[in-house]
Parts: C-alpha cells; sequence; structure tokens
C-alpha cells in the first residue's frame, strides 16, 4: 500500500517540476509580444491513474499501477486578453502559482523522504 503512495507522490513531483518549468517559461516571456501563457495539465493524467487503481476487485489482487511515462500535457491559454499590454501572462498570478508549486514540491519530497527514513531505520532494526 506505501509503495502505491510514493509511486503517486513521485508522478506528483514529475508533475510540480514540470509545472515549475512552465511558470519560469511564462515569467521570463512576459515581455514577448503575442506570448500565450502555458500551463499543465494533471487532472487527466490523476484520473487516469486513479481509474488504474480501481479496477481491481479483490484486496489480493495486484494493483493496477501502471508507470506511466507519457508526459504531462501542456496547455496553451488561448486567452485573448492581454493582462501585461503584449501577451496574456500576469506576473502575480505566476508568482503566485510559483510559490504554491514550491510549497507543494517541498511537501511531497519530505513525505517521500520521510518514507525512505522509516524504510531505513527497519531496515537497519532500530524502527
Amino acid at each position: 500500500m506505501a509503495g502505491s503512495n510514493i509511486k503517486l507522490l513521485e508522478n506528483y513531483i514529475d508533475f510540480l517540476s514540470t509545472r515549475n518549468k512552465s511558470i519560469n517559461k511564462n515569467i521570463s516571456n512576459i515581455g514577448t509580444e503575442n506570448y500565450r501563457r502555458e500551463d499543465v495539465d494533471f487532472v487527466n493524467v490523476l484520473n487516469k491513474e486513479m481509474a488504474n487503481n480501481l479496477k481491481t476487485s479483490k484486496s489480493n489482487h495486484i494493483n493496477g499501477m501502471t508507470n506511466s511515462s507519457e508526459p504531462f500535457k501542456t496547455i496553451v491559454d488561448k486567452d485573448d486578453t492581454m493582462i501585461s499590454g503584449i501577451n496574456n501572462v500576469d506576473m502575480d498570478s505566476e508568482m503566485m502559482s510559483l510559490a504554491e508549486n514550491s510549497i507543494k514540491f517541498k511537501f511531497a519530497s519530505r513525505k517521500i523522504g520521510a518514507y525512505y527514513k522509516t524504510l531505513q531505520k527497519v531496515i537497519s532494526g532500530r524502527g
């Protein structure tokens, strides 16, 4: 059970890393004329993983977890509102998203780290 949760957290960290790159790209293009902000779609990947996890009919069945190596889908914002005057990137919104993303990344990485520390203690006989 814990192993599948760790795999979900690892996938979540991959998403957060990809989203961080997208947010940084948006921030760096704040002055680029007609640039369209980008975001990363996680909902479809999460729904697919959850559907795969729910396919077992008995508790002793092997978990349906897939090793999803498909990259996260980058979505281009088609909104024509030119927030900054030259493109649709809102610096305040991007900075808020960057801070939120950072907090989520720290949380997920700490949870994974705590899992492996506990595993190490059990293996060494101290836990």
